[in-house]
């Protein structure tokens, strides 16, 4: 069977833990920032994981990762 290809978008935005939960960053934290407050600032920088309906998905188009 020939090797897969790995999705360049998703590689660029999901990674696998240890643990085999994929991890990804927060939307909504480049630009138009005023509006936002502070506290949720700063909640979207921190990483979040991938709900378990997604991470299947997920780990299809980073298989090698």
């Amino acid at each position: 069977m020939p090797k897969l290809k790995t999705h360049s978008g998703a590689k660029k935005r999901f990674s696998v833990t240890k643990s085999g939960r994929v991890k990804r960053g927060h939307a909504f934290h480049s630009h138009i920032l005023n509006k936002k407050s502070t506290k949720r600032k700063r909640g979207l920088r921190k990483a979040g994981y991938c709900d378990k309906t997604n991470e299947a998905n997920a780990k299809k188009l980073i298989p090698y990762q």
